[in-house]
């Protein structure tokens, strides 16, 4: 096992990472930029070094910094929580070659799912359910082919980026006449922000939900899955809301795509906590892309099942086997997470600034998941999330009324928090009944 793993994140999850070595018996170092020297895991790390000015570009993102403080520090590994460095295979890679151990899957396999259409390919191979499409690049350069193409998916059609993610680099095409010059606009986009313009095409399901698939792999042929979770409550394509497990969908259906999920992991040598996200439409499952790292959303997986996903991942990027088998897996209740973020709730603009007050909710069902504290300033440089909000509950109904409990109870003095759309969200009658679908959310604030 490790003996010190450094945390190259910040925020909530950075305290999270921080909180399972603690358990475990790891010494933890925090890295963080100039501003960030007050961060709770900083102050709780067994040391901290800093690496660099406010820009991510310039510390979270600065690979030689995030080294050199390994080396320092005599870390063992890095856990790269998600976003920043976490997808990022070079890092991976320069992490491995300099003697450390990156938690996470090795960089080739990061690499293979950052390439949505590499990507495609791996899970057409293991059987996962996928969306019709081009299955590989669109050849721009020959218009017959991509009409040819275009005509056998069948319209609406949405072209996206290999690279892409986050909801950029996607394009709507609804008719034969618009395809050639949406391909060429959108390649145009992709080279601009991901310095790649292949480009591929699937069908444009119309009314899908988000579900994805929780999955733990060692990398020595053992996996399993944690179920599902539904995170169709979303804006501009980043959630707000999520749930686990997903309502309404045939047990049948979900065991079939979680064998899939499985089996790909066991073939790709897989290493570490990972997702399998999907759109579901009409009783059927779609892969849309895999992410290789935790999820914002795994506390929803977690209280479901009792297991601690940030252990796990640890434990198996150390070279054990997995802990647990798939028997072992009893998914019970139903858990909700609201992300709350440092933002106005009706023009969506940051929100920084200094909290004059902070009280958490609590309660039989509820954790909180924040690095927030009073006298804590939240800084304009990074994400607006400043925490998650999580319920558990026997049933649906259950976890929904202790959410609607705990954010009634929370107050966050001297800055704005999208804590209202939550609150409106919990009491809406459709969310209540189940089920909606991504686009559910931005018609109800358009209205």
């Amino acid at each position: 096992m490790f003996e010190k793993i450094l945390i190259a994140n910040r925020g909530e999850i950075a305290l999270r990472i921080l909180r399972a070595c603690k358990e475990m018996g790891i010494k933890t170092v925090a890295v963080h930029s100039l501003v960030d020297h007050d961060l709770k895991h900083v102050r709780l790390a067994d040391e901290s070094v800093c690496i660099g000015p406010n820009p991510s570009a310039k510390s979270y993102l600065n690979v030689p910094a995030i080294i050199t403080a390994m080396e320092i520090t005599d870390a063992d590994a890095v856990h790269p929580g998600y976003g920043f460095l976490a997808e990022n295979a070079d890092f991976a890679e320069r992490v491995q070659k300099s003697g450390f151990t990156f938690i996470g899957p090795d960089p080739d396999v990061i690499r293979m799912m950052g390439d949505k259409v590499e990507a495609i390919k791996a899970m057409i191979k293991a059987g996962v359910p996928t969306v019709p499409g081009s299955n590989g690049a669109v050849p721009s350069d020959n218009p017959d082919v991509c009409m040819e193409i275009g005509r056998r998916i069948g319209y609406p059609i949405i072209i996206k980026a290999a690279s892409g993610g986050g909801g950029r680099g996607m394009r709507v095409v609804h008719d034969e006449a618009t395809l050639m010059n949406s391909i060429l606009i959108t390649q145009g986009e992709a080279k601009a922000a991901f310095g790649d313009d292949t480009v591929y095409m699937e069908k444009y399901l119309q009314n899908p939900r988000h579900v994805e698939v929780q999955i733990l792999s060692d990398g020595q042929g053992n996996a399993i899955h944690l179920g599902d979770r539904d995170c169709s409550l979303q804006r501009r394509h980043q959630k707000v809301l999520e749930e686990a497990p997903a309502p309404g969908i045939p047990q049948a259906v979900r065991e079939a795509t979680y064998a899939a999920c499985v089996k790909a992991c066991v073939e790709m040598g897989y290493k570490g906590a990972g997702t399998f996200e999907f759109l579901y439409e009409d009783g059927r499952f779609y892969f849309i892309e895999m992410n290789t790292r935790i999820q914002v959303e795994h506390p929803v997986s977690e209280m479901i099942t009792g297991i601690d996903l940030i252990k796990e991942q640890i434990r198996v990027c150390a070279g054990e086997k997995l802990s647990i088998k798939q028997s072992d897996v009893i998914i019970r209740g139903h858990a909700f997470e609201c992300r709350i973020n440092a933002e106005d709730p009706k023009t969506f603009l940051p929100c920084p600034g200094l909290v004059k007050g902070f009280h958490a909710p609590g309660g039989l069902g509820v954790r909180v998941d924040s690095h927030l504290y009073s006298g804590y300033t939240v800084p304009p440089n990074y994400d607006s999330m400043i925490a998650k909000i999580i319920t558990f509950g026997d049933t649906r109904e259950i976890a929904l009324s202790r959410m609607r409990q705990a954010l009634d109870e929370t107050i966050v003095d001297g800055i704005r928090t999208n804590i209202p759309l939550q609150q409106m969200l919990v009491r809406d009658e459709e969310f209540r009944k189940g089920g909606v679908n991504i686009h559910y959310l931005e018609k109800k604030l358009a209205l």
